[in-house]
């Protein structure tokens, strides 16, 4: 079995689940998992762990993400976004301007609702299943950030934006509710993540040019999702200790680049990551989190 990280262009239309499947398929490999669904509208950038990299799959699924999306201004969607019904029609009166202004409310740390159409639960079930089942859902409000909101044309009715945001924010909400600030209402015509973490549309390889290869050709390393975490190399009796869930010393040197709640990643002599640690600074310990060698 390969272990490492693997990223796929979504093709718009298929599920995050369909890539996953074709990937097992194709390679053979059954344990493959994402780190983060995409709508099936949407294309872009899925970021698949293979192996025991999906023991990193937790550590992944709350990075930042960016997104390129067209919001269709005039009418409104049960779903949000184009795969939906119009559930209300409105003039389109707003030119760039009032939509640049109507953008800055969407900056920063806001309060969003999800899509009654969303995979999150509500009452112990999918809210999706009791949308379609035209039973009443109304998410509750959760908090987001969005770092990044910029206007990158406005060809009435549809205005194109680049929205780089924390997990769990949704663009469809974005659109909704941008059209509503409008007073002309809004959907979500159109969805691409452009990046997710560190890893970008340059990362990415088309779906079929992953079925038609071996699944080896295209995997990076376990530790390239996190390359943007402080490393530790450790010597042969650490690694050792560490791979048995052993807690070692806390050095000085760690301590510097340590803070609280803040994981490494620990390699071991071979170079190959070997372990997500947390610095216990009250105890100057660094204590195992996950360990991927034996």
């Amino acid at each position: 079995m390969s272990d490492g990280i693997l990223v796929i262009d979504k093709p718009a239309g298929a599920s995050s689940h369909d890539v996953v499947a074709a990937v097992r398929r194709a390679s053979g490999t059954p344990r493959i998992g994402h780190t983060g669904t995409l709508d099936p509208m949407a294309s872009g950038v899925l970021v698949l762990c293979t192996g025991k990299a999906t023991r990193l799959a937790e550590f992944l699924s709350g990075c930042d993400k960016e997104y390129r999306g067209t919001v269709r201004l005039g009418a409104a969607t049960d779903t949000y976004d184009a795969t939906g019904t119009v559930v209300a029609r409105a003039e389109v009166r707003a030119g760039r301007e009032e939509v640049e202004a109507a953008l800055e409310p969407f900056r920063g740390c806001i309060r969003q609702r999800p899509p009654a159409f969303s995979a999150l639960r509500s009452g112990g079930r999918r809210a999706y299943k009791l949308a379609r089942a035209g039973e009443p859902v109304e998410l509750p409000e959760r908090e987001v950030h969005v770092y990044e909101l910029r206007l990158l044309e406005f060809a009435p009715p549809d205005a194109t934006l680049l929205v780089r945001c924390s997990a769990g924010t949704y663009v469809r909400s974005l659109a909704h509710d941008l059209g509503a600030r409008l007073g002309c209402h809004g959907h979500l015509a159109a969805l691409r993540r452009t990046a997710c973490g560190v890893f970008t549309e340059a990362d990415a390889h088309a779906l079929e040019q992953v079925k038609g290869g071996r699944l080896e050709e295209f995997l990076l390393p376990m530790e390239a999702g996190l390359r943007d975490w402080p490393a530790l190399s450790l010597d042969a009796e650490e690694a050792r200790l560490l791979a048995n869930g052993r807690t070692l010393p806390l050095s000085s040197a760690v301590r510097e680049q340590a803070a609280p709640g803040r994981l490494l990643r620990a390699h071991g002599p071979d170079g190959a990551l070997l372990a997500i640690v947390a610095a216990d600074l009250e105890a100057s310990l660094l204590r195992p989190r996950k360990v991927f060698q034996p």
